[in-house]
């Protein structure tokens, strides 16, 4: 099942910025379809005001997930971290999340659902990993600690 396969046409309304300025931070992110049709998440971290984080996230109606146990994710990096969130609930205040690290070549990332963990505004919580029965949002977050740049190019994103 596809979630999203970006090209040059793509509508990314639905795509939308989180940055750490709902908190009080100055960082700033930006999403845009570059020239060659693939997403393109960039964006400055800044620690000011108890900042350090960007995210991108795509909101959907209820996609039933129950038969797959994966996502399949094709990206080009910065070679930096980055995390993928899922949430089953757009209402829920956790997502669900993976760490992975990129590099500066297009990349096949593969999610099982059941190594993707609970957490709440980075604290993990004591409840099961990610069943995979439905979602509603998914979501690629950056913030190391750092104030620095970083770039994150998304070809498409499917269920396996």
């Amino acid at each position: 099942m596809t979630i999203f396969n970006f090209t040059k046409d793509s509508d990314i309304s639905n795509w939308k910025i989180l940055d750490d300025v709902v908190m009080g931070g100055r960082s700033n992110g930006d999403f845009i379809i570059n020239e060659e049709g693939h997403g393109k998440f960039i964006g400055k971290i800044s620690l000011k005001n108890n900042g350090g984080f960007s995210s991108l996230r795509y909101n959907f109606k209820t996609k039933t997930t129950a038969d797959y146990s994966k996502f399949v994710i094709k990206i080009k990096g910065d070679g930096k971290p980055y995390q993928f969130r899922v949430k089953d609930q757009q209402n829920n205040r956790h997502s669900y999340i993976y760490e992975f690290n990129t590099t500066e070549n297009w990349q096949t990332i593969e999610i099982p659902f059941s190594e993707m963990y609970a957490a709440y505004r980075g604290r993990k919580l004591d409840i099961p990993n990610f069943d995979g029965n439905q979602m509603e949002e998914i979501a690629f977050l950056f913030g190391n600690k750092e104030e620095e740049n970083f770039k994150l190019l998304i070809d498409n994103i499917s269920l396996k």
